[in-house]
């Protein structure tokens, strides 16, 4: 329902169903819906009405929150553990996943109190961009990671494989696309947007910070991340973030399906 602008006002209706659900079936406490709150905070401070510091206020406590749910440290959340840790092929290091109730609210964040470009100027020109940086980003980041020996070759599809990938679609790179490109990208192309380096910069900008939240698997995984975000960036600027999210969605997938995922164990 974030997708479409007519249907957009509803979705906090299906969002706050769940989160009820959730509360109910003891995946949150009373704790987490302090987060959604102070959220919501940030959105009435954001607004083009208010004057400048309340705004910058705003920024900030969306960037504090967002940082704080990616890194699933606010307490309250139990999120479901749907991939338990195993290596999915050998030589892999273990690998488990969680369906998270956190991290999610930061794309909703982004698309309801800042409205981004959802999309291109029309469906091609989304699904083009979304396919040229899709391939830019498999041929350099998969390419570099072979050559690294990060991953080797390792098709598969495991059971789980499928639970994974919606996951993966649903929850994981929108949440990514909409706060390291509908928001960092977007904001910083639209404060320097007189200037003529400024689309290019704000792309860099983003990937660099993309990459540099990857710090956990190393420098190696640092570029990585930091080739593929200029690959979704690129992708963002001419297709908006229908095109990032395809082309995050489709590099990961690649990985997941054909390499070794998420890295090899000896690395």
């Amino acid at each position: 329902m974030l997708w479409p602008p007519a249907a957009r006002r509803w979705a906090p209706v299906p969002l706050t169903a769940a989160y009820g659900w959730a509360w109910a079936d003891g995946a949150i406490d009373p704790v987490a819906l302090a987060w959604p709150a102070l959220l919501v905070l940030a959105a009435a401070l954001v607004r083009p009405a208010s004057a400048p510091i309340p705004r910058a206020l705003g920024h900030a406590l969306f960037l504090g929150v967002a940082i704080l749910l990616f890194l699933h440290l606010p307490p309250g959340f139990h999120n479901l553990l749907a991939i338990a840790p195993a290596p999915l092929s050998p030589g892999a290091a273990p690998f488990g996943m969680y369906l998270n109730l956190d991290k999610p609210l930061v794309a909703f964040w982004v698309v309801l109190a800042l409205a981004p470009p959802m999309a291109g100027a029309d469906a091609r020109t989304t699904m083009a961009s979304a396919l040229l940086c899709c391939a830019a980003a498999i041929a350099a980041c998969l390419g570099s990671a072979l050559v690294l020996g990060v991953v080797g070759w390792a098709p598969k599809w495991p059971d789980a494989g499928w639970i994974w990938l919606a996951n993966n679609a649903l929850l994981v790179t929108l949440a990514e696309e909409a706060l390291f490109r509908g928001y960092l990208q977007q904001q910083l192309s639209l404060r320097w947007r007189d200037r003529p380096w400024g689309a290019w910069a704000a792309l860099a900008v983003a990937a660099l910070l993309f990459g540099l939240a990857h710090y956990a698997g190393g420098w190696q995984w640092m570029l990585l991340a930091g080739l593929a975000g200029a690959a979704y960036g690129a992708a963002y600027r001419h297709g908006g973030l229908a095109a990032a999210v395809l082309a995050h969605l489709g590099l990961n997938a690649a990985h997941f399906g054909l390499f070794t995922y998420p890295m090899r164990a000896a690395f």
